[in-house]
């Protein structure tokens, strides 16, 4: 495997990947087509795989293509950004902040509006990925990352509690609420598999019984929302359903929890830690997390 010794072409590829042409890729690059194409080969050749498949009036991206197509882009793209950035020389002015997707969606971007209202001057760039990111690559500033945490670490935020919750549209006309003793009427919504479902009920002295774990889901957001939509009782972390509880478009089935030791870690690098912009981030987070743990009660 050979491996790459210069970053020549990666911006005509991307271009004529971008375009599906290397034509009008040499017309953005003032280039023309044919020195595009060489560029391509060139890097076809470094690489040591097609890029494109050529047909007489067309390009098309191989597999691999369309993968490297892809990672490329994202790279220019940060490039492109921190470039104009430190040319404006507003490098303290953009807060970029990576986190998951069902973070994102469900506790993140409903709560930005709070942040923004107290920090108009910074601009917010929000890249929401399930891949963790390599803080020293400089393309982010921050990043809030869902996975197991210890008691202790300087970097938690919040422990996270698994909760049974269910819309309100499942009640029986006169119904206050719903009881584990109902679970063995719904489908159980779950994550990836039952596992959590399992040790709940266990904990509870319930694990007697008919029950359906048909559903599964492969990101906590969409389970939560699949319980807003009404197709079951869903097994979520209590962040992630938080705001919907708080709106009244989810509640939680009271019930002992199950030992769980997942959770929500702040990240950066130390060279970015006493950057105003993150230590404004980092109090606000915290006093948000603060409200929810307040809210969830001890032990989170």
């Amino acid at each position: 495997m050979k491996p790459l010794r210069s970053l020549s072409g990666l911006i005509d590829f991307e271009c004529a990947a971008r375009w599906g042409s290397f034509k009008l890729a040499a017309r953005e690059l003032h280039k023309t087509p044919a020195a595009v194409s060489l560029q391509v080969k060139h890097l076809e050749d470094a690489v040591g795989f097609a890029l494109f498949v050529r047909h007489p009036r067309h390009i098309a991206l191989t597999a691999k293509g369309q993968e490297l197509a892809v990672a490329v882009g994202r790279t220019l793209g940060d490039l492109r950004a921190k470039v104009a950035a430190l040319q404006r020389g507003d490098e303290e002015a953009v807060l970029r902040i990576s986190t998951t997707h069902s973070f994102a969606i469900k506790w993140l971007v409903p709560r930005m509006p709070r942040f923004t209202k107290l920090y108009p001057e910074l601009d917010l760039r929000i890249d929401s990925n399930d891949v963790p990111v390599d803080l020293e690559m400089d393309a982010v500033d921050v990043a809030i990352r869902y996975g197991p945490v210890k008691d202790g670490d300087p970097a938690l935020l919040f422990r996270e509690r698994l909760v049974p919750v269910y819309s309100p549209s499942l009640l029986a006309d006169g119904q206050a609420g719903l009881t584990l003793a109902d679970l063995a009427r719904f489908p159980l919504l779950c994550e990836r598999s039952p596992e959590g479902w399992l040790q709940l009920l266990n904990e509870n002295r319930a694990l007697k019984g008919d029950y359906d774990f048909s559903r599964t889901y492969t990101h906590w957001g969409v389970l939560a929302q699949a319980a807003v939509a009404g197709q079951g009782i869903a097994l979520v972390p209590y962040g992630i359903a938080f705001q919907d509880i708080r709106a009244g478009t989810l509640r939680v089935i009271a019930c002992r929890s199950a030992p769980y030791h997942s959770g929500y870690r702040f990240l950066t690098t130390p060279d970015k830690e006493a950057m105003p912009k993150v230590q404004q981030f980092r109090a606000w987070i915290e006093a948000e997390m603060d409200d929810m743990r307040r809210a969830l009660g001890g032990g989170a």
